[in-house]
């Protein structure tokens, strides 16, 4: 499955539309390497998504099959590693 629809259905981004503006941006990295939205995930890839408020790393335990995922079943797809606010000192630092 493409990683700007895995981003979706997982529910980890609203809309695809966004999921593929990260991507494009560099803003999301699978294993380590920035990834393109039609990057092809798989379970056990590691995912990092690091904007200026939020960092965000999850491991893909399952790619659903179908296109229509209930929202108790996009939790169980991924394992939450990291989920950290930026605290406004952070994003001055980086100034």
């Amino acid at each position: 499955m493409r990683l700007d629809q895995f981003l979706k259905l997982s529910r980890v981004i609203k809309r695809r539309s966004q999921a593929k503006e990260l991507c494009d941006h560099g803003v999301v990295k699978v294993n380590g390497q920035p990834a393109k939205p039609s990057k092809s995930v798989k379970p056990g890839d590691v995912v990092e998504i690091d904007t200026i408020s939020r960092y965000f790393k999850f491991r893909i335990l399952e790619v659903p099959n179908s296109k229509n995922v209930s929202k108790k079943k996009a939790r169980e797809l991924v394992e939450i590693l990291v989920d950290r606010k930026k605290d406004i000192r952070d994003i001055i630092d980086l100034i």
